[in-house]
Order: structure tokens, then C-alpha cells, then sequence
């Protein structure tokens, strides 16, 4: 029997105004929309960068406390140049730093506007 080939995995993230999240990820991380369910107030859709693609999905303010926020971790070969580009565009927060760290990596992390962690980094 031929083993089934898993070849991508996309994660779907959870957002209060899906429009807000595809302009964070295309105007501030380098994103391109891939796909959306409606032109006007979409509810779902796909940005795309390099080899990875997110889904956004919408979800109701009275649910929101509910839904968990996922931690990504991308692997970035050229994390200091990824840093040095995400710098000019505003998304850091106070603590964000390329660092080293303990398991050996160098990474840089931050946060969507609703709280999905994004977590860049390569081995050290």
C-alpha cells in the first residue's frame, strides 16, 4: 500500500474583522491575499508569502472570549533580514527583540491584531 504525502498544513486564525487581519498581513508583513468568501466584509479568507499560506476567519464578539489564539512558529533562514523588514513596518511590540535562545535558535516574536502569536526563527 502507498503511504498518503501530507504536503502543506494551513493554519486558520481567528479574527474579529477579517478585512483588518488581510491588511495587517499584506500592507505590514509582506502578504498577498490569496482568496476571500465576499470582495465586501469577508468572513474567511488566505494571504500567502513564499511557501506558507493562512487562512483568517471571522468570529463574533459575544464568542470571542471563547476562542483560543494559536502560537506560530515559521521558519525564516533569513530571520535577521526578516527582523530588519518588520521593523519598518510597526508591529513590534515593546518586547521584541532578535534574540538567542536556550534551545538554539535565533527568533524574533509578536502579535496580530487579535492576539494570534508569530513567532519567526532560525537554528542558530
Amino acid at each position: 500500500m502507498t503511504r498518503a504525502t501530507i504536503r502543506s498544513v494551513h493554519p486558520v486564525l481567528p479574527s474579529q474583522d477579517v478585512a483588518t487581519s488581510v491588511a495587517f498581513y499584506v500592507k505590514k508583513l509582506g502578504f498577498t491575499l490569496a482568496f476571500q468568501d465576499t470582495k465586501e466584509n469577508p468572513h474567511y479568507a488566505g494571504v500567502r508569502r513564499d511557501e506558507v499560506e493562512l487562512h483568517l476567519q471571522w468570529h463574533d464578539a459575544n464568542e470571542w472570549a471563547a476562542v483560543e489564539r494559536p502560537m506560530l512558529r515559521f521558519v525564516v533562514p533569513a530571520v535577521s533580514e526578516l527582523f530588519v523588514e518588520y521593523s519598518a513596518t510597526g508591529v513590534f511590540h515593546k518586547g521584541t527583540a532578535l534574540r538567542e535562545t536556550g534551545w538554539g535558535t535565533r527568533e524574533f516574536a509578536f502579535y496580530d491584531p487579535y492576539m494570534n502569536g508569530l513567532t519567526f526563527y532560525a537554528d542558530a
